[in-house]
């Protein structure tokens, strides 16, 4: 899913240049919902309150995996377009050191519209995730220290 080649800051312009194709948002909401119908199986057995992100209307769940050298996310939400939200997250941070995590401020959410786009509960979804993300990135650092 994620192309580690690509630095998290060329993740999120391919984001942008892929966003500035589609010419209104229903064709964007669809192309999130396709994003999300593409996540890797997520396994029942990490549907656990452990890794329940707090502060979505939806269930979402997000799994870190790795150290602070390489961290990798799972994750997966009970609706389409945060689905594809996550899909998102994941191609910008995941398969990056704990410190790249914590130094990538989220610029597609602007570059693409999203702000603007995403219902008030959305955004707050999408805020508690990259919270979360970076939370688990920074316990990992902590771990090294």
């Amino acid at each position: 899913m994620n192309d580690t080649a690509l630095s998290a800051a060329e993740a999120q312009q391919d984001i942008a240049d892929e966003f500035a194709f589609f010419s209104d948002w229903s064709e964007r909401y669809q192309y999130l919902i396709d994003l999300g119908r593409k996540l890797p199986e997520f396994p029942e057995s990490l549907k656990r309150e452990e890794f329940r992100v707090h502060g979505c209307q939806s269930q979402v769940w997000l799994v870190p995996e790795g150290d602070a050298a390489c961290m990798r996310f799972r994750a997966i939400s009970d609706s389409a377009i945060v689905s594809g939200l996550i899909a998102l997250v994941l191609r910008v941070y995941s398969g990056r050191s704990a410190q790249e995590i914590l130094d990538t401020e989220p610029s597609y959410i602007e570059a693409i519209g999203l702000a603007k786009h995403l219902s008030p509960t959305r955004s707050n979804g999408l805020v508690a995730m990259l919270k979360t993300l970076k939370g688990y990135a920074a316990e990992a650092l902590a771990d090294v220290a």
